[in-house]
């Protein structure tokens, strides 16, 4: 038996560390954490200095009866968990639960996968670093009081069912604070207009360095360049130079890897995940951009060996995060020479690549570019238009890689070369166009550039992005979602030196792929917040509580006595929203009923956005429609709420019984008869639905249910297919069978045996059926 047990948090870690560490040692996995604190209202004793009661959790009870086992069978026990301040507690959280000795237990911490790194770190152990445990408690019992203590209110005051957090409702006010900024956008049209000269035999555009605002004013222009001639009045060449980002941070990677590989910050941080874990790049969690003297000069071996001595350019990238945790070395490969790692998954090569360029790029030479710029004269009305080009002279870093933006634009083409010309030289049109565009508000945040938004505003942390993200979509205050936009006409004025020819073209304004809209519940949970807690939702306060964690973790502030600093001024403020405070809605009145002259109104009702016509209080009950996809309660019109209450419509008729479109709880459906749903596609609108594609559904339905038949022993009793396997449907309960249970060969009886002994036994979580 070894004399060694070294713990780590995952296997596939404990994998890749045992090959490094030989026979001296015994390599097994926490599985995460593993205590934490309940969920309930005692987690927390406030009263007694914010004492946290943790408890281990129910599925880690296994995991630790196994390490307690192994531990008295070893004579040293070794803490390897992440470097961070979450890979700290999860060491302390073991050490406690263990009963380990913290004076003997020895900490290792690394942050790449290799054998020398997990060498290195064995020869220079430490011990828990309680500073940064602290850091970490601090963040989750202020995390845990903020939701335990808004949550109740947001359940009492809106919906059943809601929760606040520090960071996500900041998250969220961010993205609706965006929509409101679009949705008072007010756009203008102006004209681009664009030459095309030739100097010589070669071509190249050039634009006129004012737009006219107005189809009247941009053919003014044109007329005005009639019988005109151009002539280069100013020409001016320089060098300059580009220089390569620096290496990836948690991140910069997201946020990087959304725009070059479509990927989301969750999906991001899983591959980064496995590729650390296997041993393939440093720990990714990281808001550090240096990297270790090492790797400077093994990049610097690999640049010269691939592209020679001058493309090689070692160099090292200060922060800029001024908050930064630790000195964490920056995202890059554990191994150079190693452009691709075999084995890997196609996700997980290309964010490998990814890494390798970028990390081998910022270690290479800058770019040599000139640059130069050309502007026309025309003879008759004064205008300047401005050519720009630019030539590579030397590709330095751009040879592997260049960074992508999250710019929007319109879609003109990139500054090329230009063709030799010289000042006074007279230069001839080919072509101009004046091109009606239209102003553009701020784009709506992608998952990447909400991250890039949090980091510079100082919230959260690099563990803390993917999973608030993730949090906000989950919680339905935020929807990620692409959107085709609305066909607009643009007017196209084409000159050539003689006639002005017009055109139209159509762009579809307010397009959107994969951007975050924050939704009703959104929108009024977060007004009510800023409303009744406005520090809670300050940009500000959320970035210097981060900096008080940052101090905690530093030794240079008592994690107890800042929360009691946070508790004083949140807890009067919790109390008096709760007496005080009225129900929030989003309420918003949008007018009367014509024919009945009732008030019609758009709130938040139970299960969402609602538009109601009357009152509670009238002796006439009121009526009640739910929004359509892409409708908002402070955007709908009067006529747009009234066309939703159209519904329910009937269409026609099928085997003689009468066939209806309705939306209800769970979206729009036909109904047939009495009990027959079935749920419309993505691309039906129940409003304008007609018989023979309702019909198409019931039959479609109907064939998938035959399908789903494994045995049909009467009307009420059915043995079918179900998502996680067989599955008996005894007339309104669904009872999951037996594994050892041929479904085919179930009788009456037995089904009645089995729904029986289903009611003696805990209810399990099971789909129950719905009628759709």
């Amino acid at each position: 038996m070894a004399k060694n047990l070294l713990i780590v948090e995952s296997p596939a870690k404990a994998k890749t560390i045992e090959k490094y560490l030989g026979k001296d040692f015994t390599v097994r996995a926490s599985y995460g954490h593993v205590r934490d604190l309940p969920k309930d209202d005692n987690a927390v004793d406030i009263e007694h200095g914010f004492q946290p009661r943790y408890e281990v959790l129910p599925d880690k009870q296994k995991v630790i009866k196994e390490l307690k086992d192994l531990i008295t069978k070893h004579e040293t026990v070794w803490l390897a968990t992440d470097e961070d301040r979450e890979g700290e507690a999860i060491s302390w959280h073991l050490a406690q639960v263990l009963e380990l000795n913290l004076t003997q237990t020895r900490r290792i911490v690394f942050n790449e996968i290799t054998q020398t790194a997990i060498r290195h770190a064995v020869e220079k152990p430490r011990l828990i670093d309680q500073n940064l445990v602290n850091a970490q408690q601090a963040r989750r019992i202020l995390d845990r009081i903020v939701g335990f203590k808004l949550s109740p209110i947001l359940w009492k005051k809106i919906k059943t069912g809601l929760s606040a957090g520090r960071v996500q409702s900041v998250a969220v006010r961010l993205i609706v604070e965006r929509e409101r900024e679009i949705m008072a956008f007010a756009s203008s049209s102006s004209y681009q207009v664009k030459a095309s000269f030739l100097a010589g035999n070669s071509r190249f555009l050039a634009e006129l360095t004012r737009r006219p605002d107005t189809d009247k004013a941009a053919r003014a222009f044109l007329e005005s360049c009639r019988g005109a001639t151009y002539t280069v009045s100013r020409l001016e060449t320089k060098p300059a130079t580009k220089s390569p980002a620096a290496p990836f941070t948690t991140s910069t990677l997201q946020q990087e890897a959304s725009r070059k590989l479509s990927f989301s910050v969750a999906q991001t941080m899983r591959v980064a995940q496995s590729l650390y874990e296997a041993g393939h790049i440093t720990y990714m969690r990281t808001d550090g951009v240096n990297l270790s003297q090492q790797a400077i000069n093994q990049a610097k071996e690999v640049i010269e060996k691939n592209y020679g001595p001058t493309y090689s350019k070692p160099r090292q990238f200060k922060t800029k995060t001024t908050n930064a945790q630790e000195a964490h070395e920056a995202i890059r490969p554990t191994d150079f020479s190693v452009t691709m790692p075999p084995g890997l998954e196609r996700n997980e090569q290309r964010l490998y690549e990814l890494i390798w360029k970028r990390t081998l790029a910022s270690q290479m030479a800058d770019a040599q570019l000139e640059r130069t710029v050309a502007d026309i004269l025309a003879s008759t009305n004064k205008a300047i238009f401005r050519a720009e080009g630019e030539v590579i002279k030397f590709e330095g870093f751009l040879k592997l890689y260049l960074e992508s933006t999250d710019e929007e634009g319109d879609d003109d083409e990139n500054n090329s070369m230009l063709p030799p010309m010289q000042q006074g030289q007279e230069v001839k049109l080919r072509e101009m166009i004046a091109h009606e565009r239209y102003s553009r508000p701020q784009p709506r945040y992608t998952e990447a550039s909400l991250v890039k938004k949090l980091e510079e505003l100082g919230i959260g942390r690099p563990s803390t992005y993917a999973p608030t993200i993730s949090t906000i979509q989950n919680r339905e205050y935020v929807i990620k979602e692409s959107r085709e936009g609305t066909p607009r006409q643009l007017h196209v004025l084409t000159f050539t030196g003689e006639n002005i020819a017009e055109s139209l073209k159509t762009e579809q304004a307010g397009a959107e792929k994969n951007k975050l809209f924050p939704t009703d519940l959104g929108v009024v949970v977060t007004d009510f917040l800023v409303k009744f807690f406005p520090e809670i939702l300050d940009y500000q306060f959320t970035a210097k509580v981060e900096e008080q964690f940052d101090m905690i973790a530093e030794g240079r502030q008592e994690w107890q006595s800042m929360l009691k600093g946070f508790f004083d001024d949140f807890d009067p403020t919790v109390k008096r929203t709760q007496e005080t405070a009225e129900r929030a809605s989003g309420e918003r009145e949008l007018g009367a009923e014509p024919s009945t002259g009732r008030k019609v109104i758009a709130r938040l009702g139970r299960f969402g956005p609602m538009i109601q016509i009357g009152s509670t209080e009238g002796e006439e009950k009121p009526r009640y429609a739910r929004l359509r996809a892409g409708q908002r309660l402070e955007t709908i019109t009067l006529p747009e709420a009234l066309e939703l209450f159209k519904l329910p419509r009937t269409i026609g008729e099928f085997e003689e019984q009468a066939i209806k479109v309705s939306v209800g709880r769970f979206g729009p459906y036909v109904q047939l008869g009495k009990d027959f749903f079935v749920s419309l596609e993505k691309e039906d609108d129940p409003f304008s639905i007609d018989l023979d594609r309702a019909v198409e559904l019931i039959v479609k339905k109907r064939e998938t249910e035959a399908q789903k038949v494994i045995l049909k022993l009467s009307d009420e009793v059915q043995v079918l297919k179900g998502r996680w396997g067989p599955y008996l449907k005894y007339k309104t309960e669904n009872v999951k069978l037996p594994k050892d249970i041929a479904p085919e060969t179930l009788t009456l009886e037995d089904c009645q045996r089995l729904y029986e002994e289903s009611l003696t036994k805990p209810k399990k979580s099971f789909p129950k059926g719905k009628k759709k």
